[in-house]
């Protein structure tokens, strides 16, 4: 019978206290930035943090992988080799990259994973990631269920995928328009999020279409019913998107998922969890209760219209009800229960974000902080749930089983423990004992001593006491060998914990492509080796060495015409003239259509 896959669950760790939260709640794997290099700015962390993460995630075999998934500049590459050696050394058990030029390295035997930085989108460039020594690719977020497969069937690569989160517009790693428009690179951790921002919609008459819209701003991803058809099309990791996230998101999210996939892996056959140990929640999971924009499962099953969030790029949350009446900072409203100091939003008739909180509730009255904007027959959605929230502040118990053996005859003493795992230790010990009085004292003695998992991940069972004569012993000797055993038990975990090494060996195998541009992103001397070696003709450097105004700043396969209804080629009846631009506080950017690709591009209006 060939081994079981096992099936991960990836969650975000801003810190070792969301880390710690996340492995707490179930995750399998956990991804952290250090110092720098993270495609997070705001998401770095010290070494010895990293390494306090790595520590805490391997008492479950769960993992840590370190994000550094920024594109290097040359001053930069001694820096990021040796930032390498030290996570290594400090127990990280990957490094998620994007600059290639971390191949041309001399690394420890660290495992690289191609960070969807790298624009994960075709089976030709998955083989060639796969066949040049990474050991995982992250896979692009817009790819359908269908692709996914199309990409299994030519490769054996451990594939990771985007379940849950924020989603980019753009293509990973092929986004510019936050460089170009505030020189804050998204593929140096520092986007501004120009996505989030408000655009008018304009013809090639300067005529306004839409005014005042998030136009490029998309719901939140949730594959929470697609788990199923994303282990058979080939993923074994399912990635929440998130390293901005605070503790309470994370735990709700992972706890969320990590239900869903215990329910898959349940009596299959074929895969198995990819960590140990069992986590006990002291709260329901649900995602409708933490921070969202709606939520969208985006091109998993095809194009549609239900991806954007065009209305707002900010989070809504749960929608409560509808108003159907209001006063001096009070509503009336038909829907599911709010509660004091509850956060909530609704649109104004000028189709404009209001927030306010619950102050009050008084009968069916409820009175707000700031009741200006509520209009009757307006939405309320609920973007802060304060009884969810102190639940989540509920420390979550995640354990070990192991099972004890106490075995004694008149000369010795032998307490076996073997853990969920199968691992096992024993203390061997010289009989010290008295004979027991009272047998069944003495019986009730050994097992509620050697039970108490105190501050330790494990829970022990006593299986079997096995004494000729039954001795009794004192508390505190038992509780000493339970600590002595524990111990034990702690360092021959460690001691069979499985290690990935990767040694990486350059080849010449061939690039998909003969010649590579900006959008390449090869920002070193190293990296334009990288690509000269494996057959491509670098004809440009990365946008934040070169800028050109012809660039394209953001190919997306969301598409604006579609989703006001004018896209032809999807039946739409909406007709307008072209080119489309995009305003934004002075600035004009061209949209133009790759209609047999059903993709759309944003450049600079020259």
């Amino acid at each position: 019978m060939s081994a079981k896959t096992a099936i991960e669950l990836l969650a975000p760790a801003r810190n070792f206290d969301t880390g710690k939260a996340a492995i707490d709640n179930g995750a399998d794997a956990v991804y952290i930035a250090g110092p720098y290099f993270g495609a997070r700015e705001a998401a770095g962390n010290t070494l010895e943090d990293v390494e306090r993460m790595a520590n805490y995630a391997h008492q479950f075999y769960a993992k840590t992988y370190l994000t550094l998934n920024t594109i290097l500049y040359e001053k930069e590459l001694e820096t990021a080799r040796q930032l390498i050696v030290n996570v290594w050394n400090a127990g990280i058990d990957a490094i998620i990259i994007q600059d290639m030029s971390l191949l041309e390295m001399d690394l420890p035997p660290v495992p690289l994973f191609a960070s969807t930085q790298t624009n994960n989108a075709t089976p030709e460039k998955i083989k060639f990631l796969q066949d040049v020594g990474f050991e995982r690719i992250i896979l692009a977020r817009e790819l359908s269920l269908n692709e996914i497969t199309a990409i299994r069937k030519t490769t054996t690569i451990d594939l990771e995928f985007f379940i849950h989160g924020a989603l980019c517009v753009s293509y990973s790693g092929q986004c510019y328009l936050s460089q170009a428009l505030s020189g804050r690179s998204a593929n140096r951790g520092a986007c501004a999020q120009p996505c989030r921002a408000i655009y008018d919609l304009l013809d090639s008459d300067n005529q306004t279409i839409i005014r005042n819209k998030h136009l490029l701003s998309l719901r939140d991803l949730n594959l929470s019913n697609h788990l199923k058809s994303l282990v058979d099309a080939g993923i074994s990791s399912f990635k929440i998107e998130g390293r901005l996230k605070n503790e309470s998101y994370v735990k709700n999210v992972v706890a969320h998922y990590r239900k869903k996939i215990d329910a898959l892996l349940d009596g299959n056959k074929k895969y198995t969890k990819a960590s140990c140990g069992k986590t006990l929640h002291f709260f329901t999971p649900n995602v409708e209760r933490s921070f969202s924009r709606g939520f969208t499962n985006y091109f998993f099953e095809g194009r549609n219209t239900k991806m954007f969030s065009h209305d707002t790029g900010k989070a809504i949350g749960e929608e409560v009800g509808k108003i159907i009446q209001t006063g001096n900072n009070w509503f009336i409203y038909s829907g599911k229960p709010l509660h004091n100091a509850d956060g909530i939003c609704f649109f104004d008739n000028r189709e404009n974000l209001r927030g306010t909180n619950v102050n009050q509730i008084s009968q069916n009255k409820i009175f707000v902080q700031n009741g200006e904007g509520l209009t009757v027959g307006a939405t309320v959605y609920r973007n802060f749930d304060y009884l969810f929230e102190q639940e989540l502040k509920q420390v979550s118990r995640r354990s070990l089983s192991a099972e004890i053996f106490f075995i004694a005859d008149e000369k010795n003493i032998q307490i076996t423990t073997k853990d969920e795992s199968g691992i096992t230790v024993s203390l061997i010990l010289a009989q010290c004992g008295e004979v027991a009085k009272n047998e069944e004292t003495a019986i009730k003695n050994i097992t509620t001593q050697l039970e108490k998992s105190g501050n330790t991940i494990f829970d022990f069972s006593v299986i079997e006491i096995n004494c000729t004569p039954i001795y009794f012993y004192p508390i505190s000797l038992l509780n000493q060998w339970r600590r002595d055993l524990t111990e034990l038990l702690f360092a021959e975990r460690e001691k069979q914990r499985k290690k990935n090494l990767s040694h990486h060996s350059p080849n010449d195998i061939s690039y998909p492509e003969k010649k590579v541009d900006y959008n390449a992103n090869i920002a070193n001397s190293l990296a334009r080796k990288f690509y000269e070696r494996h057959g491509a003709t670098v004809v440009n450097e990365a946008f934040e060495i070169s800028p050109t105004n012809t660039a394209q700043l953001m190919r997306t396969k969301y598409c604006i015409k579609y989703a006001i209804g004018a896209c032809q080629k999807q039946g739409g009846k909406e007709k307008i003239k072209e080119p489309l631009y995009l305003l934004n506080n002075g600035k004009k950017l061209r949209l133009t259509f790759d209609c047999k690709n059903c993709q759309m591009i944003i450049s600079e209006d020259l």
